[in-house]
């Protein structure tokens, strides 16, 4: 089982998983809307293709964060 510390920018959760699961299938259970900002694993942006992949083919074994980070508006050009 792995520990993972999914959610975004303003909540995070921490749940246990069984390798096999894909990310998508995480974010999913957990009601996290990946269709707005980017996918961090470990600090990582996931590439296409990641988030059918399993935890375990992504080479997570005991413990990782998940995190769907929004992007502002906040910085302007001047």
């Amino acid at each position: 089982m792995i520990k993972v510390t999914l959610g975004n920018n303003v909540k995070r959760t921490t749940v246990i998983l069984d390798p096999n699961t894909t990310v998508r299938e995480a974010l999913e259970k957990h009601n996290i809307d990946y269709s707005v900002g980017a996918i961090h694993l470990d600090g990582a942006s996931l590439n296409p293709g990641d988030m059918d992949k399993t935890f375990d083919a992504l080479g997570i074994r005991d413990k990782c964060f998940l995190l769907n980070v929004a992007k502002g508006n906040n910085a302007q050009a001047h």
